[in-house]
């Protein structure tokens, strides 16, 4: 019985220990507590030259395609395609972060 005392002991002392690399002040980021990641809210986007509607199409942005946001200006962010490798300007309309939620 002595023995069953000891194991949830040990194991708890080990499962709590923080490494030693891990910076003293170190706190949990909640996924809630951070943008989501950008996503497509439509099938696909246009990339612009310029962030108009009426400068020159220079590529199309699929949903499921991986893309980094360098800037916004307004409503429009400027991209790149890291599926196709296109840099341009597309519409936060349907370009924008993913809202997360925290239920505590």
């Amino acid at each position: 019985m002595l023995g069953v005392l000891a194991l949830p002991a040990t194991a708890a002392s080990a499962a709590t220990a923080a490494p030693a690399s891990a910076p003293v002040n170190a706190v949990a980021e909640r996924p809630c507590e951070r943008p989501g990641p950008w996503v497509i809210g439509t099938k696909a986007v246009t990339i612009r030259s310029k962030a108009t509607t009426k400068s020159t199409a220079v590529g199309v942005l699929y949903r499921g395609h991986k893309f980094t946001v360098h800037k916004t200006s307004g409503n429009w962010h400027y991209i790149t395609d890291r599926t196709t490798g296109v840099k341009g300007w597309v519409s936060g309309t349907y370009v924008y972060r993913d809202v997360r939620i925290c239920l505590d």
